[in-house]
């Protein structure tokens, strides 16, 4: 049986693949969502965690990438992975920051606060490609006043199409998955 354990950056996080997950990983997969306090945590834990969990589980590292070099990101956390003994830890970077997932797919926004209107404004310049976007979070405030970073990516994260998400970091992310389970 295959165990896979997904280090978190954030409790926002957690609350999206909560809801996302059982719709993505194959029955007969055990599948754990270790969340952290922010990235200086996940970074500081990881190798500690790693050591202590089953040489058979397998690993995925999600965090945003902020204002970071995402190359250099990825490259530090695969060396605190390798560190941990887990050399195979696939690891996926949110460009910019998760509400930059939410806004690749503004129908699952939409049915998530009940705002008619909003999967039209997809088309729009800035909702095109919404892992330029730096500020994410503030343009989904825009979208949404009420929107609440751990309510609203537990909301959102019922309706958001693994198939059809304007984020390409997202879709790296769900193809992350397989790798990891294949």
């Amino acid at each position: 049986m295959i165990e896979l354990y997904f280090m978190l950056e954030e409790p926002s996080m957690k609350a999206l693949l909560a809801e996302l997950l059982p719709r993505v990983i194959p029955e007969g997969i055990n599948y754990y969502l270790i969340k952290h306090e922010g990235k200086q945590d996940l970074e500081k834990s990881l190798p500690r965690k790693m050591k202590a969990i089953p040489q058979t589980a397998r690993f995925i590292v999600l965090r945003d990438q902020d204002s970071e070099d995402c190359y250099e990101l990825k490259q530090r956390l695969s060396s605190l992975c390798a560190t941990g003994g887990r050399d195979d830890a696939v690891v996926r970077i949110v460009c910019h920051e998760l509400e930059s997932w939410f806004i690749g797919d503004l129908q699952a926004v939409e049915q998530a606060v009940g705002r008619i209107g909003l999967a039209r404004r997809q088309e729009e310049k800035k909702y095109r490609d919404p892992d330029r976007l730096n500020n994410a979070a503030q343009e989904l405030k825009k979208l949404v006043p009420a929107y609440q970073k751990i309510s609203g990516a537990r909301s959102i994260g019922r309706y958001l199409d693994v198939h059809n998400n304007r984020s390409v970091s997202f879709r790296i992310f769900i193809q992350g998955i397989f790798k990891a389970i294949v």
